[in-house]
């Protein structure tokens, strides 16, 4: 075979080569292309499905066992709550010399509360702005203790929940207040813990309770209510020994609020 010859042979299998690691890298880029463009769509799919589901996963498991119970009193079930986070309430310009009602629908009747938005405006201004956004809605009475208080108020549905924040402590400033059957008081797990979860006091052993809890108002109508949740039955709450943990489920469908005179 002449040089010339062999030059070409060679040169010709120096171009399938070059045409092979050409067709190589093209091949690569294409199988990560695609697995970018994949993964975008992935990533949207999960973006906007949050958006449209409501935030659905974020719904807590403690909160989904009530969910799948009946609901209580022959109501009907609402739709689920939609899981909060705030980073402060905003002030609802809430004048101390009015008087401010919250009318709170359930699963059983309502209650109607009037709030001490004069002795404890923090506290009233916070309710006021959670139950406006509707934080509220949708959540359940996760804890009704015989002869002492049922408690709400908290999207985790088992006492360690809140809306994000807390706020100042607002304690009664007589030292002898009593936590009688019918006021409503913030619950708390220590100076400066207090957020959005609330009791009311159905019982005489409110009165063990130390002044340590912001007073946010009292029951003024809607005993009969209160009645028939109390007449729920309970099972024993988990990590305690109390019989508090309803087996019929109390939703909060909504709670209104009415500011009058001045």
């Amino acid at each position: 075979m002449s040089d010339r010859r062999h030059r070409q042979k060679e040169q010709r299998a120096a171009k399938r080569e070059a045409e092979r690691k050409q067709e190589s890298r093209r091949a690569l880029f294409r199988s990560i292309g695609t697995a970018l463009i994949f993964g975008l769509v992935v990533v949207a799919i999960f973006t906007f499905g949050g958006i449209f589901d409501g935030g659905s996963s974020d719904i807590p498991a403690s909160y989904e066992d009530y969910r799948e119970q009946e609901t209580a009193c022959g109501g009907t079930q609402p739709e689920a709550e939609q899981v909060m986070s705030f980073e402060a309430p905003e002030d609802q310009g809430i004048p101390d010399d009015v008087v401010v009602t919250a009318t709170m629908v359930t699963s059983c009747g309502d209650i109607v509360m009037e709030l001490n938005n004069a002795e404890a405006p923090e506290t009233a201004n916070s309710f006021v702005f959670l139950a406006r956004e509707g934080f509220y809605n949708g959540q359940v009475i996760y804890r009704i203790s015989e002869n002492f208080v049922i408690e709400a108020g908290d999207p985790e549905a088992n006492g360690t929940g809140g809306p994000g924040y807390v706020i100042a402590d607002e304690f009664p400033e007589d030292e002898d207040f009593v936590y009688e059957p019918g006021v409503v008081a913030m619950s708390n797990r220590g100076p400066r813990s207090t957020g959005s979860i609330f009791r009311i006091v159905i019982g005489e052993d409110g009165q063990f309770l130390t002044n340590q809890f912001n007073v946010l108002g009292r029951v003024v109508t809607g005993q009969d209510t209160i009645d028939r949740i109390t007449e729920i039955e309970r099972a024993t709450a988990p990590g305690s020994s109390e019989q508090s943990r309803p087996l019929e489920t109390v939703y909060i469908e909504s709670i209104t609020i009415d500011v009058s005179g001045s």
